[in-house]
């Protein structure tokens, strides 16, 4: 798996599997009626913010996407967020740690001195098992403010990481 800088053309590849995660309105606080252009504004950033992609070697194929950028402006702005994307079809495989770890070299690379994320939803057992297994903790919990379409309001957890 190759993880490069995601371009303008990657964003047709993307776009089913964003639409379908966003859609689904069970792990990202985002909008669930993100239209095409929408999303891409959401998703796809301009420097000194990075956008990348992981992408099957052989086949050229997306498996996933991941987001990077400073957590906060001014003040705060020593502190790293990201978010990730795996294409559901291809979970499992290694590639949401391998975006994870990315962003965390990226972050050592621009000398942040944390990661943080600032709503991961409680029921995201799977994200938070990563991130915990790549040294974030929960430094903090907020009940009910996530709005889950099947389980209703649920906790969004912090997680933070120093680097």
């Amino acid at each position: 798996m190759l993880i490069r800088e995601a371009t303008a053309d990657d964003w047709a590849a993307i776009w089913p599997f964003f639409h379908k995660i966003t859609a689904a309105g069970d792990t990202f606080t985002f909008p669930t009626d993100l239209d095409r252009d929408a999303g891409r504004g959401w998703w796809m950033l301009n420097a000194p913010n990075r956008t990348v992609v992981a992408v099957d070697e052989a086949t050229g194929t997306v498996l996933g996407t991941a987001k990077m950028n400073n957590n906060q402006h001014g003040n705060g702005a020593h502190v790293a967020s990201a978010s990730y994307m795996v294409d559901p079809r291809h979970g499992g495989r290694g590639v949401g740690r391998a975006l994870v770890e990315h962003t965390l070299d990226w972050a050592r690379d621009k000398k942040f001195r944390a990661m943080q994320f600032n709503a991961v939803a409680a029921t995201n057992t799977h994200a938070v098992r990563l991130y915990e297994r790549l040294g974030f903790r929960i430094v903090g919990t907020v009940p009910e403010a996530f709005h889950h379409p099947v389980q209703g309001y649920v906790a969004l957890h912090v997680m933070h990481r120093p680097l």
